[in-house]
């Protein structure tokens, strides 16, 4: 047993509330169980209650074992002088109040049905299990499981918009830098996604700002930066770029990343670092004003067709600045795209309206359900629980789900455990 089960059965008053009585035999009745008290204090907040015809209206106090009062020395804080029902488990010993009178104490043994305690114990078994309720999910109530996943999206939203918040504050307020610092780590995916950051962030985005309208220099820039133009290349190409990189270098008193920090190992040569780098260059020399044409979109056919960058040609032969390859032209794919819009573009759009006061979450729930569901070890696994997905909106959810409740057991402060208690 464990007071967080105790505080859900008192919040939702999940035992009979007729013929109630205290530990001393009087007569009990609730008018109001309080709110929930999160912070320090007592556990519930300006409750209501009737004990023998007496209205009393203060702070409730919940615990395993009344004795729990003297553990947890209750006696000496003043925050508790204001408890006017002690809500236990097992009563084992009277309790006694600043003035040295007796708390009233309700025993919740006994009172709570027997299958709501079956079903406690199964969610919160020691049985090793990949979600507490994987044997139960799929009895969940689907309006109850639907409505769920819509709000814990849009809580994932908000969880990436205090990220945001901190990089606003550092770029003071500037979303363009910021939105490059996201776009430069999600293009580098999982494997190259720290480097990415850094290269981002080892120049002010002033420099960008000037330097975009010369597709050369921007080049240069971000090759630069990120350590690629310092050897010695038989390549005219490799040459101007390293030219005009000692240019930029000296003006902007730059210093660059180490290469080594970029992965290729394993790698799909379309994701290597340097065709990323090359197609992020290109986004930002092709569109001038990129944050603002981003927020206004709200199609993802639009953002696609936005997303179609050209790579200068010697990337049409090439996937690493030694050695040529057949021609092959190096295009963001749709799937490339869902990611960018997933990780970057959606949640720093949901950041910059809210900013502004005018956050209509049914955009972002269109948006979501436009792209194509997500595929990675967790999905898969809901998906053997018989809980299918159709598109990214739902995998963001059951991925908030899994992190952010299932493995820390936060069932009772979850619609699908509460919905599974409660049946």
């Amino acid at each position: 047993m464990k007071e967080n089960f105790l505080h859900y059965v008192w919040k939702y008053k999940l035992f009979p509330l007729l013929h109630l009585k205290t530990s001393k035999n009087n007569q009990l009745k609730i008018l109001h169980s309080g709110s929930h008290n999160l912070h320090s204090g007592p556990d519930f907040l300006n409750a209501k209650i009737i004990i023998d015809d007496l209205i009393w209206v203060g702070n409730i106090e919940i615990h395993i074992k009344s004795s729990d009062w003297y553990l947890h020395r209750h006696e000496e804080d003043a925050n508790y002088d204001t408890v006017i029902l002690h809500v236990v488990w097992e009563y084992d010993t009277e309790i006694f109040d600043h003035n040295n009178e007796p708390i009233p104490t309700l025993e919740l043994k006994g009172l709570i049905a027997e299958n709501l305690l079956n079903k406690y114990e199964k969610l919160f078994s020691k049985e090793l299990r990949w979600i507490p309720c994987e044997k139960l999910i799929g009895n969940t109530n689907p309006f109850v499981f639907q409505n769920w996943i819509e709000r814990i999206f849009l809580e994932r939203l908000e969880q990436k918009s205090v990220m945001i918040d901190t990089l606003l504050k550092q770029e003071n307020n500037d979303y363009e830098a910021v939105l490059f610092q996201l776009l430069s780590k999600n293009v580098g995916l999982k494997i190259n996604g720290d480097a990415f950051l850094k290269l981002a962030t080892s120049f002010r985005f002033s420099i960008l700002r000037k330097e975009r309208f010369s597709e050369l220099s921007l080049y240069a820039l971000l090759f630069g930066q990120g350590g690629f133009l310092e050897e010695n290349i038989e390549n005219s190409y490799h040459q101007k770029l390293k030219e005009t990189y000692q240019y930029l270098q000296s003006k902007y008193q730059l210093k660059p990343i180490r290469k080594e920090q970029f992965q290729f190992f394993r790698m799909r040569p379309t994701n290597f670092p340097t065709i990323r780098i090359a197609q992020l260059a290109s986004l930002y020399h092709m569109h001038q004003h990129l944050f603002s044409e981003l927020m206004n979109f709200t199609t993802v056919k639009a953002y696609y067709k936005f997303f179609s960058v050209q790579l200068p040609s010697f990337w049409a032969t090439h996937y690493t600045f030694q050695k040529e390859s057949p021609i092959r032209v190096k295009k963001l794919t749709k799937s490339f795209v869902d990611l960018l819009l997933i990780n970057t573009i959606i949640p720093l759009k949901f950041n910059y309206l809210k900013r502004r006061g005018v956050v209509d979450e049914a955009v972002f729930l269109n948006l979501m359900q436009q792209l194509k569901p997500e595929k990675n070890a967790i999905i898969t696994k809901f998906s053997a629980l018989k809980i299918s997905t159709k598109n990214a909106f739902e995998t963001q959810a059951l991925l908030e789900l899994k992190n952010n409740y299932c493995d820390p057991k936060k069932c009772l402060n979850c619609a699908i455990g509460n919905d599974l208690l409660k049946t």
